[in-house]
């Protein structure tokens, strides 16, 4: 069996989900990086093994995979290393619907219009939208809740152990604590927050840093 390949980029959230997955499981892969925003868009090359353009994406013994809960969930079930999602259909649920939050609600309204409008817009050279930022704050709050109601006091989101779910809502978190914006509703949840740090600790978290934190 061969080392798997994940393409994507180090400053994506999604990617580097896919890379703590890995990293918790301990297998060796080559991590090949790909710029989507380069001109002229995403590589021919990277177009064949995702039609979308996006990031990351895999490759494992003529197996290849796009999307990131799919690729995981290949990693956990195909190779040794501790179990990344619950023994039992309620856990499982759980961690599913926490994934769920981040993608439909936490994703584009912590990462794109906090983390990005107020800390990478300006970087640019641009001027932050005040009036995006404030419309996401109460999607993100609600976000947080509910991701805390999820953990009911447990370790981790989906309950005593670490799952996907973690994986999934960590980096998101991690960009979004960035902006004051996002750093005050992070400590406003304390859950959350003392999660956040427990996750932080992880050797997983500290091999995959972003560049900017």
């Amino acid at each position: 069996m061969s080392n798997p390949i994940l393409f994507g980029a180090a400053y994506s959230v999604y990617t580097r989900t896919a890379r703590l997955a890995l990293a918790e499981k301990g297998v060796d892969y080559r991590f090949d990086e790909v710029d989507i925003f380069a001109p002229g868009g995403p590589p021919a090359a990277h177009l064949e093994r995702h039609p979308f353009g996006k990031i990351p994406a895999f490759e494992h013994d003529g197996l290849r995979l796009y999307e990131t809960a799919a690729i995981c969930r290949y990693v956990d079930e195909a190779f040794d290393g501790p179990a990344l999602q619950p023994a039992t259909p309620a856990g499982r649920a759980v961690m599913a619907q926490a994934i769920g939050i981040c993608d439909s609600y936490l994703y584009r309204a912590g990462v794109w219009d906090i983390y990005v409008e107020r800390l990478r817009v300006p970087a640019r050279g641009g001027t932050s939208d005040e009036a995006k930022i404030a419309t996401a704050i109460p999607t993100v709050r609600k976000a947080l809740s509910e991701l805390a109601r999820l953990s009911a006091d447990r370790p981790f989101i989906a309950g005593p152990v670490l799952s996907l779910a973690d994986l999934h809502a960590y980096p998101m978190l991690t960009l979004l604590r960035l902006a004051p914006e996002g750093s005050d509703l992070m400590t406003g949840t304390p859950a959350i927050e003392s999660w956040h740090q427990r996750m932080t600790a992880r050797a997983s978290s500290v091999k995959t840093r972003f560049a900017v934190e």
